[in-house]
């Protein structure tokens, strides 16, 4: 015997479907079984199973579509502009290209774009000579697209790190400094520096031609605050700062540029320079960065034996 569905497309309007609906009652479409001569076992079969005698059945409704609910949320999209947005020359990079781009990202609903604001190019000439040019026409522009803007206040080298897609070291009148002593930086046991950030064991000393880094990066943000003071709250609307390598609160103990360090190898120490070593010997409060690194230190397989740098034994057989 063959059962044939039939479906009552009649009572569909057409114009219901475009509506949302809240639940499969909301839905007119029915399916209808025609009346069937049973045999005697399915009309025994009927009577101990009564609920299966129901002839007609509702679809389920259509799915509601996206954003017709009621408490539908929007989560605000930023998306990352190149590390070279703006060039060592402080320049914005490809104008034509980035307007382009911010009017594409416009069309497809972002919220805005985020910028680093790199400290070895505004304050590139000299102590307190900022040049922000490149980075007001790219603020003018996100503007003109009605888009928002997040900067990151960028005090440390770009390149050498994962991702890293072109060099910006620190300003070259602080490179000199370091030159001049090397302490200010991060160094490991072995006495290799890194240039990447200037050492948190100077942030309290006017080490950078009279200046303390902590009034340093005071007066490179306040510079900020000042130039662009019209487009804050409405354009820029949020800052972040970087405190460390890749902007990072963390030591620079995976330098892999200089070969001293290779995946998977564990991170090193780099609480040697002299300024670090002078406040353990004095007694000061221990560096709450050298406490964690400590306890992860703790934390890893057996170090017994000696290994090149960035090497791991895993034997823990002794």
């Amino acid at each position: 015997m063959a059962l044939t569905l039939r479906s009552s497309i009649s009572l569909i309007n057409l114009k219901d479907i475009t509506k949302p609906f809240k639940s499969s009652d909301d839905f007119p479409c029915t399916l209808s079984f025609p009346n069937l001569r049973l045999s005697s076992r399915q009309r025994a079969s009927a009577k101990a199973y009564p609920h299966a005698q129901t002839q007609q059945e509702k679809i389920h409704a259509f799915p509601i579509p996206h954003g017709t609910g009621k408490n539908d949320v929007k989560v605000p999209v930023f998306v990352m502009l190149p590390l070279d947005t703006v060039t060592l020359g402080g320049n914005l990079n490809k104008p034509r290209a980035m307007n382009a781009s911010l009017m594409a990202l416009k069309n497809a609903g972002v919220e805005g774009v985020m910028v680093d604001a790199w400290w070895g190019l505004v304050e590139k000439d000299g102590p307190m000579k900022y040049n922000w040019e490149g980075y007001a026409e790219l603020i003018q522009m996100v503007a003109r697209h009605r888009l928002k803007l997040q900067v990151v206040m960028s005090f440390h080298q770009c390149g050498g790190n994962v991702g890293d897609s072109c060099s910006i070291p620190l300003p070259p009148w602080v490179l000199e400094e370091i030159s001049k002593n090397p302490d200010l930086v991060y160094t490991d046991r072995s006495g290799r520096r890194n240039l990447e950030y200037i050492s948190l064991g100077c942030d309290t000393l006017p080490v950078l031609r009279g200046r303390t880094p902590i009034q340093v990066y005071t007066d490179y943000m306040r510079s900020f605050r000042d130039r662009f003071a019209d487009y804050l709250g409405r354009v820029v609307t949020e800052i972040q700062v970087g405190m460390g390598p890749c902007g990072e609160l963390r030591y620079p103990a995976y330098p892999e540029s200089n070969g001293t360090w290779r995946f998977p190898g564990i991170g090193e120490f780099q609480c040697y320079d002299k300024q670090n070593q002078l406040g353990r010997r004095t007694g000061e409060d221990p560096d709450p960065m050298i406490l964690a690194s400590t306890i992860n230190f703790l934390k890893t397989p057996d170090f017994s034996e000696e290994k090149e740098p960035g090497t791991l034994n895993m034997d823990n057989s002794s």
